[in-house]
């Protein structure tokens, strides 16, 4: 492996050793892109307040999320078909995350089934539902998180049907992929990955296939999943979602402060402004944009979280300095983990940490507790309402 000074690097790596096909789920937003790309983007307008003369040693990054210790205030967001990226892509995740003191959270369509991860780390993690119909599926879903000792359910709120990703539809990827002849040639050039891939038995959703009603193999998943998500979600559903589960919950896809309030309303312990990456409705403003707003409304009644667009440490800390107890990063390690595995993970998490510490010490700050808007400059007309 090359010296990994940046999540580009790992990004670079990953496109060269993953199929196209998985290459482009994770680099695709819905429709023009727009959004997805504004994600990133809008984080150059903020800039940094350079200090000087002051005592930076002793930096800590600890702080919490949820009540729960981490090392910094990121936590691995739930990322559909991990364990195609690389093999037992979920269990790898969660093992780095577990290491380096942070959250892992892991997706209902996941590779690898909540049993699987529960099975190769003890650590506590997060799991992640959609907002589906079948009230039985639910339940024993969540049932089985708690079996596996999930620690929090991280309600996804923003994904009633899916947008479109036009490179997806390209690329035949749904659930199952449609596998063409173009795509078998591709896969065929990534060797490492795919001798990986046959040395799992992991290659099918296993949290739904053997556990939704009339999903028993992969060729069922397809009319499941074009079924299976709530199109009337409601304020109502998402609160009967939440006594299933009867424990901490984390509504995650949060765009408005109206919406904000809401949610705060029904309980939850924290939300996320999210996105969804971009990958819902394109022409949406960056989750950054909207952050400052939503805590101004709700920050006082429940724990805000940040996701969409981070790609280093100095993106936390931006969204640290917004008002975010924490954040959620999904593209960034999954660059690591296609690049490198667990290890990879490891990578990512150590440039993040390290860009983290680092400015937080030249922006004249020693502790997360002590981060705030004063360590930016914020260009006229930035926050969104």
């Amino acid at each position: 492996m090359p010296v990994i000074t940046c999540i580009e690097d790992l990004k670079q790596i990953y496109k060269r050793r993953v199929p196209k096909m998985f290459y482009d789920y994770a680099e695709t937003g819905s429709w023009t892109e727009q959004t997805f790309l504004e994600n990133t983007s809008d984080f150059q307008e903020l800039h940094f307040r350079q200090k000087i003369a002051v005592n930076m040693e002793g930096r800590s990054t600890q702080t919490t999320m949820i009540g729960q210790d981490v090392t910094m205030p990121v936590a691995l967001a739930p990322v559909g078909l991990t364990g195609m990226q690389c093999a037992d892509g979920e269990i790898k995740a969660a093992r780095a995350a577990a290491k380096f003191g942070i959250p892992y959270t892991l997706s209902t369509m996941s590779i690898c089934s909540i049993e699987d991860v529960a099975a190769h780390t003890d650590h506590p993690f997060w799991f992640q539902v959609y907002t589906l119909k079948d009230d039985d599926f639910m339940r024993r879903l969540m049932e089985r998180a708690k079996a596996a000792n999930c620690s929090a359910l991280v309600i996804t709120v923003d994904l009633q049907m899916l947008g479109q990703r036009h490179k997806d539809l390209k690329n035949g990827l749904s659930a199952p992929p449609k596998l063409t002849i173009k795509s078998i040639a591709d896969m065929m050039t990534k060797v490492s990955w795919g001798l990986e891939m046959l040395g799992t038995k992991r290659r099918f959703f296993g949290n739904i296939v053997g556990h939704a009603k009339g999903v028993s193999d992969a060729s069922s998943l397809s009319s499941w999943t074009a079924e299976a998500f709530d199109q009337s979600l409601d304020w109502k559903r998402i609160g009967q979602l939440m006594e299933m589960w009867d424990g901490k919950v984390i509504l995650k896809g949060i765009l408005d402060a109206e919406d904000a309030k809401k949610a705060a309303d029904l309980g939850a312990d924290a939300i996320v402004v999210s996105n969804h990456g971009g990958r819902q409705l394109d022409g949406a403003s960056s989750s950054i944009r909207m952050l400052s707003h939503i805590v101004d409304a709700v920050g006082h009644k429940t724990e805000v979280m940040f996701d969409s667009g981070i790609r280093s440490g100095q993106d936390v800390l931006k969204a640290i300095a917004l008002g975010a107890k924490g954040t959620m990063i999904g593209r960034a390690y999954t660059y690591g983990l296609g690049a490198n595995g667990e290890q990879g993970v490891t990578d990512a998490l150590k440039v993040i940490h390290k860009e983290l510490d680092t400015t937080m010490g030249l922006c004249g700050r020693t502790r997360i507790s002590d981060i705030n808007q004063d360590i930016l400059i914020v260009p006229d007309g930035f926050h969104r309402k």
